[in-house]
């Protein structure tokens, strides 16, 4: 099978010939091809090239793509730096757009064909049309979006002191994420656009479960059912971070027909399986760290138990990173992860 092929087939629940390879990586690809890190967020055609490449090098099934996890910050009148450091490999949040409770008052929805970081998102699109690759479109979760248009901290203690704010940046974020897919949805057709949601920030290493069932789960799901409601028949949600506990209530989730389900290392595969095996795939669960530290083995052996205990899932499994490939990984181990794929993750 193509990747194309593999992809199509694993959406649509047929055979396949083996298990997919999806690769969450970005900076990694310029650094692949002597680029500064930069340019993956700065440059849709260099960043394309730079992905495609990489692509081709080591054989995942998954696309070049265009997103970044500080997600909303300039997109609501914030400002971000690019990477430039050594060890860094994505856009962090410099300024923030709330600052003070006045601020909330104060924020306005952006438009979605100038705001931030999207005018060159679609420009990604654009190439990635013109490649014949599906565009894709890369929102953030309505929580993790309001904790990147103020301090996370802040939001949390809004969130228990002062709700109403807490609501007002969720609101925000909520129709501002639809807005957004909307505008691609305009752009490139009603069944094309494929959608990513990054949700890291609603980790209990961050918010409570309670909390995520009384404050954001009501924002995730009306999202959610909006977007799908546009034409978009599978979402791809990146739960990142410990979220065990939160499990219970993201299974309440519409996620298409079916969603790809992205976990951390933090959830174990059979976890995800048990939560939601039945109606979508699971992706997951590798840990970044290990392939920038451990062994060529220690990855290959990794990613091995994962690929066998997710293969058999009962709506698919794929191999994936549990969050972004480090930009200092060494280039072999991303190899080690394809050679997993293809002595464990055959079928028939």
């Amino acid at each position: 099978m193509t990747s194309t092929e593999r992809m199509d087939a694993m959406l649509k629940g047929d055979p396949l010939d083996r298990v997919p390879f999806l690769s969450f990586i970005l900076g990694f690809c310029a650094k692949n091809v002597g680029i500064p890190v930069a340019t993956i967020y700065s440059d849709a055609e260099k960043s394309f090239e730079a992905q495609a490449c990489t692509k081709e090098q080591y054989g995942y099934d998954s696309d070049p793509f265009f997103g970044y996890a500080s997600y909303g910050g300039c997109e609501f009148g914030g400002e971000i730096k690019l990477p430039d450091g050594e060890y860094e490999q994505a856009p962090s949040n410099k300024r923030f757009a709330v600052q003070t409770e006045e601020d909330v008052d104060r924020l306005e929805l952006p438009d979605v064909t100038k705001a931030g970081m999207l005018p060159l998102a679609m420009q990604f699109s654009q190439l990635q049309a013109a490649n014949e690759v599906d565009p894709s479109v890369v929102v953030g979760g309505p929580f993790t979006t309001a904790g990147n248009v103020c301090v996370v901290e802040t939001l949390c203690r809004w969130s228990i002191k002062k709700p109403e704010l807490a609501h007002r940046l969720l609101r925000l974020a909520t129709d501002h994420a639809v807005s957004a897919v909307a505008h691609w949805v305009e752009a490139f057709g009603t069944g094309r656009v494929r959608v990513q949601i990054w949700e890291p920030l609603a980790s209990n290493q961050i918010i409570s479960p309670r909390q995520f069932e009384k404050l954001i789960l009501p924002y995730q799901i009306e999202l959610h059912e909006k977007i799908i409601a546009l034409g978009i028949k599978a979402l791809l949600c990146h739960i990142c971070g410990e979220q065990n506990l939160n499990l219970p209530r993201w299974a309440e989730v519409p996620m298409g027909d079916p969603g790809i389900i992205s976990i951390g290392k933090e959830v174990e595969i059979d976890t995800a399986i048990e939560h939601f095996g039945k109606d979508h795939i699971i992706a997951g669960n590798i840990e970044p760290t290990i392939l920038q530290a451990g062994t060529p083995r220690e990855v290959y052996e990794v990613c091995g138990r994962a690929i066998e205990k997710g293969k058999h899932a009962p709506r698919g499994y794929a191999l994936m990173q549990g969050c972004e490939v480090p930009v200092n990984t060494p280039p072999y181990n991303l190899y080690m992860m394809k050679k997993a794929v293809e002595d464990f993750g055959t079928y028939g």
